[in-house]
């Protein structure tokens, strides 16, 4: 038997673009592909600029095309899409699970940060059991100043 190079992520997203009626087109294998390895949300621009540097592509994917693709992966429930502020928007895989995570987003620079906390978690679950309405999912994205803009404005003293 051969072993898959990619997540069940990537084989999940195939097939739901397959019974959709999207066809395998090179720039929808390259795109998920590279959310298949990403770790947290990039922007659609750092996916362009990514997909043109690999040194495998034989042609460079459009941003035209990769926003296609994401919308209709976001319309499959395949990818997350996340306002992170000053109107940038960043994608990512929806894994659930064991990969589950919220972000950190520094509103001086943009750097976005993945972070998991099992309390939070918990305390989300024992929320969710007090709201009127049957949570699915929960995302949580805290803003502030990282810890690289907070020492660069100490630095200007």
């Amino acid at each position: 038997m051969v072993e898959s190079k990619h997540t069940e992520w990537y084989d999940r997203a195939s097939r739901a673009l397959q019974d959709a009626g999207y066809r395998r087109g090179g720039a929808r294998h390259a795109l998920l592909e590279l959310l298949d390895t990403q770790a947290c949300a990039c922007s659609a621009i750092e996916i362009e600029e990514t997909l043109r540097h690999r040194s495998h592509a034989t042609r460079t994917v459009s941003r035209a095309s990769i926003y296609r693709i994401l919308a209709e992966l976001e319309a499959l429930s395949l990818v997350t899409k996340l306002e992170v502020g000053q109107a940038t928007w960043r994608f990512e895989a929806t894994r659930g699970g064991k990969h589950h995570h919220h972000h950190l987003v520094c509103d001086r620079c943009g750097r976005l940060m993945p972070f998991a906390d099992e309390a939070l978690e918990r305390e989300l679950v024992r929320v969710s059991t007090r709201v009127p309405l049957a949570v699915a999912e929960h995302e949580v994205i805290l803003r502030g100043a990282c810890e690289r803009c907070t020492d660069d404005a100490y630095k200007s003293f």
